[in-house]
């Protein structure tokens, strides 16, 4: 992750092309409506595009389902228990697949109405956050669909008593959505931690001496996102988030370190 130079001297204040103090609150508004209306619209294109594909995803999606079920000896069959269940799986299914595929666009246009107001480097800063985000949340995805998902579906239909698993795919989507829009999420600490480090929040020793605090809120993260109630899935979700909170510490240190290297040279640079 590339660390944005800090502006330098005196020549530091005339670097903010600030365009937005001359605008008007109304000015402000007009701005955030063109935004909006362009994401959106990339929204209804992506839509169109997923429609498209929304039967292929969905037969991805459902893999993990189908093989635990073969791994338990049980029909590898997903149900649905409404007359609309089909329609609306294949609307959903397209929706977050157009969302997906025009979340680059989106992160665009939020960067192009917060950017009059950036310094240069701090507009770096930005671009650097969409191309890294979007990498991490990718990986997040697959490390839920790979390796989380097959291990929680076995777990839970792997209970004994007198049952036949009838899997609604609507309750499968469901349940498959939180696993994975949760874990894009969590992937984004380094990036959270990136941010927070340049704008001077926390520093490698705040996280660090607040670690304990740290393994709590993301057990009770693992606890509230997991499905499952064993501690094995539990501490499965917890180690990635582990590891991610000790990959921020040391973005964190090299944001501070680069700082401070930026400020040392100002001010030797400065009479």
């Amino acid at each position: 992750m590339a660390i944005p130079s800090q502006p330098e001297g005196r020549d530091a204040p005339a670097e903010k092309e600030d365009p937005t103090s001359k605008m008007s609150f109304f000015d402000h508004l007009s701005e955030l409506r063109t935004r909006l209306i362009h994401a959106l619209i990339a929204v209804g294109l992506g839509l169109i595009v997923g429609l498209y594909y929304s039967d292929k995803a969905f037969v991805i999606l459902a893999r993990p389902m189908l093989k635990a079920l073969r791994d338990a000896k049980m029909d590898d069959k997903l149900v649905y228990t409404s007359p609309l269940g089909p329609l609306q799986m294949f609307i959903t299914v397209g929706l977050y697949l157009g969302i997906v595929l025009a979340s680059p666009y989106v992160f665009y246009q939020i960067w192009l109405f917060v950017a009059p107001g950036l310094y240069r480097h701090e507009r770096r800063a930005v671009v650097t956050f969409i191309f890294s985000s979007l990498s991490l949340f990718l990986a997040g995805m697959a490390f839920a669909y790979f390796v989380m998902l097959p291990m929680t579906l076995s777990f839970l239909i792997s209970f004994p008593g007198p049952y036949r698993a009838m899997i609604s795919m609507n309750d499968y989507f469901e349940m498959t959505l939180v696993i994975l829009l949760g874990l894009g999420i969590v992937f984004q600490l380094p990036v959270l931690v990136f941010f927070l480090s340049l704008f001077g929040v926390v520093t490698p020793k705040f996280m660090w001496n607040n670690f304990r605090y740290a393994v709590l809120i993301i057990a009770i993260l693992a606890a509230v996102v997991t499905p499952t109630t064993d501690a094995f899935t539990m501490t499965l979700f917890m180690c990635p988030m582990m590891l991610l909170y000790l990959l921020g510490i040391g973005v964190s240190a090299l944001v501070v370190r680069k700082k401070r290297r930026a400020a040392a040279a100002a001010g030797a640079a400065s009479p």
